[in-house]
C-alpha cells in the first residue's frame, strides 16, 4: 500500500456544543446510535463524546464549546463536510423535523451528485450529500 498521498482520508469530525449532554442526545437519536467514548472535563461535566459512524467508523466527536481553539469564532464556518446518503430527501426531512435549520436546499451538482446542509440545534454546519462516487469505491471495496 502506498502512503505517499498526503491527506489519505477522512479520521475525525469535530462539532461544538454548549451543552454536550443535549447535543449527545440530538445526535444518538438521528444515528440510532450511542456514542462509543465519553469523557468529563476537569469541572465533572460531559465534555466529550464521539460516535463511529458509517462504512468505514469515521469519528464524529461533539466536544464542549470550552474547549474550542482560541481562534474559533462562533457560527457556521466557512467550510462543509458532506456525509454520504442513500436517501437524501427523507434525511433531510428528518434533521428538518428534529430541530436542524436549513443552511443550503437541497441543490442537483450534476448525475449522481446532490447536496444539502443544515445547522444542528447546536450551531454546526452538517452536510449531507448523495454521491455516486462514495458508492462506487464503496462497492469496489467491497467486492475484494
Amino acid at each position: 500500500m502506498s502512503h505517499n498521498q498526503t491527506l489519505r482520508g477522512f479520521a475525525t469530525i469535530s462539532y461544538w456544543a454548549d451543552d454536550v449532554q443535549a447535543a449527545k442526545k440530538w445526535y444518538t437519536e438521528l444515528l440510532g446510535i450511542a456514542p462509543y467514548f465519553e469523557r468529563s472535563g476537569p469541572d465533572g461535566q460531559l465534555a466529550y463524546v464521539e460516535f463511529r459512524i458509517g462504512d468505514y467508523q469515521h469519528e464524529l466527536g461533539l466536544i464542549d464549546r470550552r474547549f474550542a481553539p482560541v481562534a474559533a469564532v462562533p457560527g457556521p464556518g466557512g467550510a462543509v463536510m458532506y456525509w454520504h446518503v442513500d436517501d437524501i430527501e427523507s434525511v433531510l426531512d428528518k434533521l428538518l423535523s428534529m430541530g436542524a435549520r436549513e443552511y443550503e436546499p437541497l441543490i442537483q451538482r450534476g448525475d449522481g451528485f446532490i447536496t444539502a446542509s443544515v445547522l444542528d440545534p447546536f450551531g454546526n454546519v452538517l452536510g449531507i450529500m448523495y454521491n455516486a462516487h462514495y458508492l462506487e469505491i464503496f462497492c469496489s471495496f467491497q467486492s475484494k
